[in-house]
């Protein structure tokens, strides 16, 4: 994070959160923006002293919220977020959004997707798209100028190797790890 660069999907959601303020996360955040900064951390330490007064009392309150079976705990979590989506435009496409990222959302778990590389891709995908529209305004449109760079090369040769390598090996059988 003091790089810029999300590692986990908490970071990535505080990284888009910093951003949507034109804040630079990183080394100089400190020096640039030290009240937001100070501010974040006093409100990290009041939030957990609230959770602790809440949470000491209710404690019965939130075990029994455990027994709770799933079907019903979702049926009101689905009624809730489509109260508060709705109630936010009156909009019924915000309704079918909901609706397709809700089903989206269960294919990638059915599909066992990570979510913390898809939400650090959401984050991470705009960035990598504005400098890759900066290196084609440099070159002049011209895409040739990823594979004329060695670097630039040998990054792409290496992102091709990745994502290409495991489904070769797999499709041959070969296994990629020694503990199955």
């Amino acid at each position: 994070m003091t790089l810029g660069i999300p590692t986990s999907a908490t970071a990535a959601i505080l990284l888009a959160a910093f951003q949507n303020y034109n804040l630079q996360p990183g080394p100089l955040l400190f020096q640039n923006s030290p009240e937001l900064v100070w501010g974040l951390i006093a409100s990290l330490y009041v939030g957990n002293v609230i959770l602790l007064v809440l949470n000491l009392p209710l404690v019965s309150l939130w075990v029994k919220l455990l027994s709770i079976p799933r079907p019903f705990l979702y049926a009101g979590i689905l009624l809730f977020a489509s109260i508060g989506v709705y109630g936010m435009r009156q909009s019924w496409f915000d309704l079918l959004l909901m609706l397709a990222i809700g089903w989206g959302g269960v294919l990638m778990r059915r599909l066992d997707f990570p979510v913390a590389p898809v939400i650090v891709g959401m984050i991470l995908g705009p960035m990598a798209e504005k400098q890759l529209r900066n290196a084609l305004s440099i070159s002049q449109g011209d895409w040739l100028i990823f594979l004329s760079q060695p670097i630039a090369a040998s990054l792409l040769a290496a992102t091709v190797l990745i994502l290409l390598v495991p489904t070769v090996l797999r499709r041959k059988g070969i296994r990629l790890s020694e503990d199955d």
